[in-house]
């Protein structure tokens, strides 16, 4: 089962299609940390994080995580926990999970540069909530509605295709 974004604005998903957004620069297969382009690949999927006082009754059969205040992801390429969920009382730089907007209300962790990180080539690249398809930092976004359709579909086995 694969999930495939075939442009900066369709994701596909069996005979669903979605409107969605990716990085402000397009796509590209030389990501590097804050050049606002979403990774090519094919990769798995990790964890869904979600904010439990704004989302109810996620349906996934991936792995859920509740966000806590103290939640971030961590951007800094010189630290040797870049790329990977940290506790942000920690002087690191990162990026907060839990924010008072809602584009990380739901998230889907896509494991790019996770296994060997390399520093530099790129961070926090998740699945996450948009209301108006602008441009992202390296992300894929979609519709609140739409991400719940994609979680209830997909499975540990699926992997996303960006090209």
């Amino acid at each position: 089962m694969l999930i495939k974004v075939k442009n900066k604005d369709t994701l596909i998903f069996d005979e669903f299609i979605f409107r969605c957004s990716v990085g402000k620069k397009g796509i590209s297969s030389n990501k590097r940390e804050g050049d606002f382009q979403t990774p090519k690949g094919l990769f798995k999927l990790g964890d869904v994080y979600y904010r439990p006082d704004r989302i109810k009754n996620i349906q996934t059969r991936l792995k859920l995580k509740k966000i806590k205040k103290d939640m971030g992801w961590c951007n800094d390429s010189t630290n040797k926990k870049y790329n990977s969920l940290i506790n942000i009382n920690e002087k690191i730089r990162c990026e907060r999970l839990y924010r008072k907007d809602s584009k990380y209300d739901i998230l889907v962790v896509i494991n790019y540069n996770v296994n060997k990180t390399v520093p530099f080539k790129g961070s926090a690249i998740f699945i996450h909530l948009t209301k108006n398809f602008s441009g992202t930092a390296g992300c894929v976004t979609l519709l609140k509605k739409d991400l719940l359709i994609l979680l209830k579909l997909i499975t540990k086995k699926t992997k996303i295709k960006i090209y």
